[in-house]
């Protein structure tokens, strides 16, 4: 019995080791599974995770940019479409047989329906921030087409999630921004964010004032936005400064922005110089506000001279004469050799020697022929300016120039053209002391004459005998550099017309008297006598002037005079045309 007792201790302690190395060994594996479960978070906690994509759904993605910044769901602004009035309901059909039910007994007991002009909110939602948007269609989130962030600030992380997203929305053209908080970075930031928005046509940054003063960033070169506004950013004629430079300079220009707002600020009669310095060499700009600032007369005097003719610079003296050598060769700008005369190919006397000797007697015949012909011209024009009591002024005629030269005529002949039309010009410009009208005439032949040689003609037929190809349109209008228009020498310095291109300009809620009135006027004036005598189809001129809330006196005769040319310049305006009775009768409707 004490055997099997033994025995079966031993069995027994044998059966509890054998647990307890089960137990044991079951411990150490669930520890070293807790382990590697600790260090594959801490690995995947390290490990940064993948950048999102944006998909071009604003909604979407801004949503989950914002959540992988670390915002909490409560902070991330929602994107909500913006509120719109309702539409008129469409009138009564008078051809209904009862358009005017019989109301309903309104039961008293019942409960008032809700109303469907608007919509009842929790109490401070109104001023929770939001992203409001509109869309071409609500019901597809990729259509959004404006963003108006209204009431908080943009921070550096906001302007990032941005970057990301904007770029992808197709159909953005707006965005507006109204006291955002913007500082001189995030503004810088937003700036190098717009150029990648492929239809972003409108931007509008307001009550945003930033010490800096950086908002010629936004007229960079690369700049494609088209309708600008910075109200209420108490610009000075610092920032005026910059926005002027940006706006254009000698040999830059901005070639989309066509509307810019600036009312509303607090620059002075140093800014508008500066802007309309910038408005100089600057053709694209059609409409401009300054309203609510700080300008006086001389501002206004400053606006005058920009809109009617004004002399160049030396720089733009210096610039001007580089263009018309790069125009005169085109090779020279590119680096390329000019091509070598004819007389290189003649073994008896080298290229750069000239000699009227060598000529043959077709060149000499043909050169007597188109002499006396332009000799008979010449003399035309100085008996119909005697007649008209005017100075003489040589014009060529370039459509006669382009028959002979379509008739054979040599390079020699060409360039005795050039010669005789630089004689012209001489004589243009030596009438400085000549009346205003007299010089004016002569600059708008010179236009005119520009304008025809940039025409290409062509005829019924080709050399084959096909049909010819179809002409260009003329509605489509060249962009020229203001320095290349015609020039009129007063005084010893360059005249060129002014800016006829700003048809919009608003002045309103200024400093400006009498003078700057006068000035304006003059400007007016001259640009409709302009326009009489030479019209540009693209350059129309001024057609809308406000003046409103200055200082000027309700009588002003120049007021008067100012207002009844800006109603015929209202391109809606039609003049009343007299009944056979004589009376009145509007032509309007």
């Amino acid at each position: 019995m004490s055997e099997a007792g033994d025995a079966k201790g031993v069995f027994a302690s044998a059966a509890k080791k054998v647990k307890m190395g089960k137990r044991v060994e079951k411990a150490l594996k669930e520890k070293a599974a807790a382990s590697s479960s600790q260090e594959a978070t801490e690995e995947d906690a390290n490990k940064a995770p993948e950048p999102y994509t944006c998909i071009g759904h604003f909604d979407a993605d801004f949503t989950e940019l914002c959540r992988r910044a670390g915002l909490p769901p409560t902070e991330i602004p929602p994107v909500v479409l913006r509120a719109k009035r309702p539409g008129t309901p469409p009138p009564p059909d008078p051809k209904a047989k009862d358009p005017t039910p019989p109301e309903e007994p309104v039961d008293v007991a019942e409960e008032e329906p809700k109303p469907k002009t608007y919509v009842t909110k929790e109490k401070y939602s109104y001023f929770k921030p939001n992203i409001q948007v509109e869309m071409e269609h609500e019901e597809k989130p990729a259509t959004v087409t404006e963003i108006y962030i209204r009431g908080w600030k943009i921070d550096d992380m906001m302007v990032d999630i941005f970057r990301n997203c904007f770029p992808t929305i197709e159909k953005l053209n707006t965005i507006n921004l109204w006291n955002v908080g913007l500082t001189d970075k995030t503004l810088r930031d937003l700036a190098a964010i717009f150029p990648q928005c492929p239809n972003l046509k409108n931007v509008s940054i307001e009550g945003n004032p930033i010490a800096e003063e950086p908002w010629a960033c936004l007229i960079g070169d690369d700049s494609l936005i088209v309708n600008l506004s910075l109200r209420h950013n108490e610009i000075t004629d610092r920032g005026a400064s910059g926005i002027g430079a940006a706006l254009s300079t000698v040999t830059t220009c901005n070639k989309n922005l066509i509307s810019l707002n600036l009312s509303h600020n607090k620059f002075s009669d140093v800014g508008a110089e500066a802007v309309v310095k910038g408005l100089r060499m600057n053709r694209v700009l059609l409409c401009l506000s300054l309203a609510s600032n700080k300008i006086t007369d001389k501002g206004a005097v400053k606006f005058g001279e920009l809109l009617s003719r004004f002399p160049l610079t030396h720089e733009e003296v210096v610039e001007r004469r580089k263009l018309l050598s790069d125009k005169g060769s085109p090779d020279r700008g590119t680096g390329k050799s000019p091509p070598p005369s004819r007389r290189a190919e003649s073994k008896d006397r080298p290229g750069s020697v000239r000699s009227g000797s060598h000529l043959d007697k077709g060149d000499k015949k043909r050169d007597k022929s188109s002499k006396k012909k332009d000799n008979k011209h010449e003399k035309k024009n100085e008996k119909e300016d005697a007649g008209k009591g005017n100075k003489t002024v040589v014009m060529m005629d370039s459509k006669k120039d382009k028959d002979e030269g379509a008739k054979g005529g040599t390079k020699k002949d060409d360039k005795w053209k050039k010669g005789s039309h630089s004689m012209g010009a001489k004589a243009v410009m030596a009438g400085g002391s000549r009346s205003s009208i007299v010089g004016l005439t002569s600059l708008v032949a010179e236009t005119v004459n520009k304008t025809t040689k940039g025409k290409k003609t062509t005829s019924s037929k080709d050399k084959k005998g096909g049909a010819a190809p179809e002409s260009e349109s003329p509605d489509m209008v060249e962009a020229i550099n203001p320095l290349l228009d015609s020039v009129e020498s007063i005084d010893g310095q360059l005249w060129i017309p002014g800016n006829r291109s700003i048809i919009n300009l608003n002045l309103s809620r200024n400093e400006i008297g009498e003078a700057g009135l006068k000035s304006l006027l003059l400007a007016l004036q001259y640009q409709i006598t302009l326009a009489n005598l030479a019209p540009h189809p693209a350059l129309k001129g001024l057609m809308r002037l406000s003046l409103g809330r200055n200082p000027i006196r309700a009588d002003s005769e120049a007021y008067q005079k100012l207002q009844d040319l800006l109603l015929t310049r209202d391109p809606f305006y039609k003049p009343q045309a007299k009944s056979p009775d004589g009376e009145v009768q509007s032509l309007v409707g």
